[in-house]
């Protein structure tokens, strides 16, 4: 992970340096302002992976000996096919759509459908086809 680590320090390096010349010469708040968040936002992502790249054992890709037999094997779980994200982004557009429009009535019924396509999405895997 020391790899990933110094993709998101030098990352945080460029907003840090970004943000203030950015500031200089648009004198724009809105920019600026994103443009530090990015950079606070990067800056935690790789002190956090660089607490775990010095607690973890190396992984074969990080080794400078490494092969590319060492990293053999299973690699984790990948979830088959789901239908429950389509469900959840639908009802989560149409709570959008209805907020734009100012139609609270049609908000609460996308809320009852958005949970039970959450409740359908969070429990597929102790029922049907791919149950455990």
């Amino acid at each position: 992970m020391k790899a990933e680590t110094w993709i998101f320090v030098i990352t945080t390096i460029f907003f840090a340096l970004v943000a203030p010349a950015y500031w200089f010469m648009a004198g724009d708040w809105t920019g600026t302002t994103a443009l530090v968040m990015a950079a606070l936002l990067v800056g935690m992502i790789s002190v956090y992976l660089g607490f775990h790249a010095a607690r973890m054992e190396p992984r074969p890709e990080d080794l400078k000996s490494g092969e590319i037999a060492d990293g053999a094997g299973e690699l984790g779980f990948f979830p088959p096919y789901s239908w429950w994200p389509l469900w959840c982004s639908l009802t989560m557009a149409t709570m959008t759509f209805a907020i734009a429009f100012g139609a609270w009535w049609m908000v609460i019924i996308g809320g009852a459908f958005g949970l039970l396509a959450l409740c359908g999405w969070i429990f597929e895997y102790y029922r049907g086809e791919h149950a455990h």
